[in-house]
């Protein structure tokens, strides 16, 4: 149901991408600060909205449809709002295609298995990547003036940030090749079998 503590987390996700960018448009280091912090609470539901739908039996079609657009959208939107607002180098912009990249290819495989009856698990790496790709875009959208106004100004923000990134994106790779060769696995399969 929509209204489901669970769903309800996974469409705050969706929800605060327009505050997100908003902050990021003001270049202000409050803005800085208020879209990481936004973001942060962003990602942290990711957590939680899987952990009570399980506690509470409250897992649903929707749910398992909604959380995957959410995470897509969230992360889709800030790398482009990151890379439109010159927050990222032109070295960073590589890691972000491939993150944007892999998201592509996991929803299209995850599409056409669902129309055969067949899911495609996240594996523990792919959760790792998920959360060097959320600290990296988090570090990111803090910047440099918002790590000032926290007074960790001596910090290498954007340095911290696009490392993680490439850490993020290289694990992106991989996970990205296990899902495919695990979903071609099934395709040829189904093809085996007949199945259109």
């Amino acid at each position: 149901m929509l209204t489901d503590l669970p769903n309800v987390l996974t469409l705050s996700r969706i929800a605060v991408i327009p505050l997100l960018v908003a902050l990021v448009a003001l270049r202000t280091p409050g803005g800085d600060l208020g879209a990481c912090v936004v973001f942060g609470l962003a990602a942290i539901t990711d957590y939680f909205d899987g952990m009570l739908a399980r506690n509470r039996r409250q897992q649903s079609d929707l749910g398992r449809m909604l959380d995957p657009i959410a995470d897509k959208l969230l992360v889709g939107a800030t790398l482009m709002v990151l890379v439109g607002h010159g927050r990222v180098s032109t070295l960073g912009l590589y890691p972000a295609i491939v993150i944007m990249l892999r998201e592509i290819l996991v929803s299209g495989l995850r599409e056409y298995l669902a129309g055969i009856r067949v899911g495609l698990p996240v594996t523990r790496l792919a959760k790792w990547k998920t959360g060097f790709q959320m600290g990296a875009l988090g570090t990111l959208l803090s910047g440099h003036t918002g790590a000032v106004l926290l007074g960790l100004g001596f910090l290498p923000i954007s340095f911290i940030g696009e490392a993680m990134l490439w850490v993020a994106a290289a694990l992106t790779l991989i996970t990205g090749w296990d899902y495919l060769t695990a979903g071609l696995s099934h395709v040829s399969s189904a093809e085996t079998r007949g199945v259109d």
